[in-house]
C-alpha cells in the first residue's frame, strides 16, 4: 500500500487525501502548481511510443493544486463514524477509563429516545459493558459524569483521523492547523 498525499490548495488550507492514481491524474493534467514535503515517490507507466521510454511522474508527498479548494469556503469537519470518533476519544470509554482498540460502541451522551443527535457533541466512545449498564438512561439518572468534553473535529483533525498511515511531514503541516486543545494530534 503506498502513502496518500495530502492536497493543499494554493491559499495553503490542506483540502484533502489523494490516492496516488487520483494525484497522478492531478499531475498530469495540469492542476498541480508544485509540491514539497521530505517525501518523494516515483511512479513508473507504460513506454512512449515515440521515444520507447518508460514514462515516470515522480511527486513529493504534498501537493499544492492550483485555485482554491471547496472545502476552504465550508470549512466543515469530517461525518461522524465510529472510527473517527474512537480515534477521537483515544480509543478510551468515556465512563470508566477503559482503554479498548476493540470492542467499543457509540454512546449517546443524550439518549436518542430522549432527543439526543447523533452528532459529534452527544456521542462517545464506550465499552459495551458501560453501554449495557447506561442503556437508554442519562447521566444523571445514573449519576455519572464524563471523563472527558466531546468536541467537534475541525477540518484539519478530520484529515488525521481519516487516514492512519500519515507521513511525518505530512503531519508536521496537520498539527500546525489544529487547535491547541485537540486530543487528536498528540495520539495521532
Amino acid at each position: 500500500m503506498r502513502s496518500l498525499h495530502l492536497a493543499v490548495d494554493i491559499s495553503g488550507f490542506p483540502a484533502r487525501w489523494l490516492s496516488w492514481q487520483d494525484a497522478i491524474c492531478q499531475e498530469t493534467l495540469g492542476k498541480v502548481a508544485y509540491g514539497f514535503g521530505d517525501h518523494e515517490f516515483t511512479f513508473t507507466g507504460g513506454k512512449n511510443r515515440d521515444t520507447g521510454l518508460d514514462s515516470q511522474v515522480t511527486l513529493k508527498s504534498i501537493l499544492v493544486l492550483k485555485g482554491r479548494s471547496p472545502e476552504c469556503k465550508k470549512r466543515t469537519t469530517i461525518p461522524l463514524s465510529n472510527a473517527a470518533l474512537f480515534r477521537r476519544d483515544q480509543f478510551m470509554c468515556a465512563y470508566c477509563g477503559d482503554v479498548n482498540t476493540k470492542g467499543l460502541t457509540r454512546d449517546h451522551i443524550k439518549p436518542l429516545s430522549k432527543g439526543g443527535g447523533d452528532t459529534w457533541l452527544n456521542c462517545c466512545a464506550c465499552c459495551v459493558s458501560c453501554n449495557a449498564r447506561k442503556g437508554s438512561q442519562t447521566l444523571e439518572e445514573l449519576g455519572w459524569q464524563l471523563l472527558y468534553v466531546p468536541y467537534v473535529p475541525n477540518h484539519q483533525e478530520g484529515l488525521i483521523l481519516a487516514n492512519r498511515h500519515i507521513l511525518d511531514d505530512q503531519m508536521e503541516l496537520l498539527k500546525s492547523m489544529c487547535p491547541k486543545h485537540s486530543r487528536v494530534v498528540g495520539h495521532a
